[in-house]
């Protein structure tokens, strides 16, 4: 597993080096969540409205994912970019900072949603029907909130020491028990979404441990040492250069989540709980399908830091080019095949035919400007790598907080558009969203980076 060198070499080969294991990575990281909804969909006889369950907890879970990048894409990005100015202390520190910070945020996110799930759930839409199920899935998964944000939020140090193939295992590892794991306690064992639960906190605990045990080896350039409170109100300048940085990350996850609650609660009252369940498989092939875009991004986002720190503005606008090409031609035919084959991606959830013939019709609406999405996480990503944080928090905000959310009530309810509302809200805010991050990306950062460029040679 040899190191990558982000200074030298084919700006492509850099990017792929680190993409394709962490392409394979988030592959196997979406089997956490997409292996229990495939189980979980197909429970005799209660299926769809299990489905429709663990939908509802998916708010939290986006919101432990935002706090995990908070310290972890935000503080890796700052950790790169020490590793390509030299500072090797100061990467280190930045990572040690992080780590402390992502222990303590787990428990009190464990403790305050143990305390009040019943209400959350509440607030989130749940009904009778279904709110049983999802409160026994939340309470379990919520046990295992600190290995989830050490597992996720450790890997893009791991990455960031240009050791992609550490990372990919670090989650392979994790992702092979709960496959292993989940049919046994779900169907063997009669556990149903309990056991789906166990699985996932069991498998996080695994990845856990072997990315710290990583991290605190001789082949790690930067080892992890586990910090004291005192010593970490030592270091409260790097924690806010942390934060600060990862806000944008955060920001995403967040309205993410904000967005699932509006989505469920509007669906629920239009649609009944049939349409949580559409929205909830629909979300599920958007992880799918978002992997590979989100891993060239993870990819080149290392790339980006390092270089911007070395201040190499060529390789950086190269980098941008390539991430650019690769994510539209991706995009676009991931639309294709959606368009042409929608039942193939149903199929892989649910085989309810009133599930089926509902959300193929949702799915068009929802994916029809899928190729903007590459834009934003173009943007989105150099924004983050290059430590334009405003830009990146603005971004993050316009195309959910702004868009998405208010047109999730505008469509429905003033426009009278019923559900199709709903999930037409989501292409819009691509092609506003999208376009307007990537043009701003080019008119600011473009001619910063030549100019950096030019000084090299001035």
């Amino acid at each position: 597993m040899n190191q990558v060198d982000f200074e030298n070499g084919s700006i492509t080969s850099n990017i792929l080096q680190t993409a394709l294991p962490m392409m394979a990575a988030q592959i196997l990281n979406l089997l956490y969540s997409i292996v229990d909804r495939i189980y979980i969909g197909r429970i005799p006889g209660e299926g769809t409205t299990a489905l429709g369950s663990v939908g509802l907890c998916f708010p939290v879970i986006i919101m432990i994912t935002a706090f995990t990048n908070l310290y972890g894409s935000g503080g890796s990005a700052l950790c790169a970019m020490e590793r390509g100015r030299g500072d090797t202390r100061k990467a280190q520190a930045v990572m040690n900072t992080a780590a402390f910070m992502l222990f303590i945020t787990g428990i009190i996110l464990m403790c305050a949603g143990e305390l009040f799930a019943p209400q959350i759930l509440d607030a989130f839409g749940a009904s009778p029907d279904n709110i049983g199920a999802a409160l026994e899935y939340m309470r379990i998964y919520l046990l295992g909130t600190v290995f989830t944000m050490a597992a996720g939020g450790l890997n893009p140090y791991i990455n960031a020491q240009g050791f992609p193939l550490v990372g990919m295992m670090t989650v392979l590892i994790g992702a092979l028990a709960n496959i292993i794991i989940d049919p046994i306690l779900i169907f063997r064992f009669s556990m149903g979404v309990k056991g789906a639960a166990v699985a996932t906190v069991f498998s996080q605990m695994l990845s856990a441990v072997f990315a710290v045990c990583f991290l605190r080896s001789r082949r790690a350039e930067l080892k992890i040492e586990f910090m004291s409170p005192r010593s970490f109100m030592g270091r409260l300048k790097t924690a806010g250069e942390i934060i600060s940085l990862g806000t944008a990350s955060f920001v995403m996850q967040f309205t993410n989540s904000l967005v699932q609650i509006c989505c469920n609660s509007t669906l629920s009252f239009f649609g009944g709980s049939v349409y949580v369940s559409v929205m909830t498989l629909i979300s599920s092939i958007r992880q799918i399908i978002d992997t590979p875009i989100m891993s060239l991004s993870e990819g080149a986002s290392p790339v980006l830091s390092y270089n911007y720190g070395a201040r190499k503005g060529e390789r950086v606008i190269s980098t941008i080019k390539i991430l650019t090409a690769l994510g539209i031609c991706y995009t676009f035919f991931m639309w294709l095949l959606l368009r042409l084959f929608p039942h193939v991606f149903i199929g892989i959830f649910s085989s309810d035919r009133e599930i089926v013939a509902d959300a193929a019709g949702a799915m068009n609406i929802y994916f029809a400007a899928f190729v903007f999405q590459s834009l934003q996480y173009c943007a989105q990503t150099v924004f983050k790598a290059l430590g334009k944080k405003k830009r990146a928090i603005f971004f993050s905000l316009l195309r959910k907080a702004f868009l998405v959310v208010p047109l999730t009530f505008l469509f429905p309810y003033v426009f009278h558009m019923g559900t199709n509302g709903v999930f037409l809200a989501e292409p819009v805010s691509n092609v506003i969203g999208g376009g307007a991050s990537f043009i701003t990306m080019l008119l600011t950062l473009i001619p910063e980076l030549k100019n950096m460029e030019s000084a090299n040679y001035g």
